[in-house]
């Protein structure tokens, strides 16, 4: 009986020592609210000739402690990082140029973090016209490595978008040579796929121009991609 007492105790305290094993929640992405996607920020306050402070508004998310905010100027690709707690955060950043911003979602008891959707803006400067954002190339994936397709073709697939909503065409720039140089073709504001034509072993380099109405454009920046 002795015995049975002391086997109920130890079990009793190797329960209570017991942690609970379940990962710690992880965080989820905020969802974005100011500046609005693909639009003009007028409500900076002017820093000087050349800055203006915006502050970008974000909604809570469940499980996260800290917000991570991202921007990055796509004249220059320029990134700038401010981390807080709070759901909204200032930066003074370059009037009449196109941003990218987005959030990440930090918990420091998980080892996951969340990120937010990338929205693009312009922050208003003193142009009466802007250009087109820089197209984001979305597919072959810079520095990937991709498979042809059996017509010995890879599909090259970006994202347009112009505050003004008059992009009149893309142009895409395709070689196995840096920068590429040689134009794959032109297609209209709708299209936004252009197949090329690869061989194995190779890495390519692509670009994408895009031109508005007003005659503005924007360069894409190049991506790399090798063909097995």
């Amino acid at each position: 009986m002795k015995q049975f007492f002391l086997s109920l105790i130890a079990l009793a305290l190797f329960s209570s020592c017991g942690g609970n094993d379940d990962p710690p929640p992880a965080p989820e992405g905020a969802d974005l609210i100011f500046p609005l996607e693909n639009s003009e920020c007028t409500t900076g306050v002017s820093v000087n000739e050349t800055l203006s402070q915006v502050t970008f508004e974000w909604q809570s998310s469940a499980n996260t402690e800290t917000y991570s905010l991202n921007v990055v100027n796509l004249d220059t690709n320029m990134p700038q990082t401010i981390s807080t707690a709070a759901t909204s955060a200032s930066l003074s950043i370059a009037k009449g140029a196109p941003f990218s911003w987005s959030v990440t979602s930090i918990n420091s008891d998980s080892d996951q973090i969340a990120s937010s959707e990338t929205w693009l803006f312009y922050n208003s400067g003193a142009q009466t016209t802007y250009a087109p954002f820089p197209a984001q190339l979305v597919s072959p994936i810079s520095g990937s490595t991709v498979q042809k397709s059996i017509a010995n073709e890879v599909d090259l697939i970006w994202i347009g978008a112009d505050v003004e909503n008059d992009i009149e065409s893309f142009e895409v720039f395709f070689a196995d040579q840096n920068p590429p140089l040689t134009s794959l073709g032109t297609t209209n504001s709708s299209i936004m796929e252009l197949a090329a034509s690869v061989e194995s072993n190779t890495v390519y380099f692509w670009r994408v121009i895009t031109t508005d109405s007003e005659g503005n454009t924007s360069d894409s920046g190049v991506f790399e991609f090798k063909v097995f």
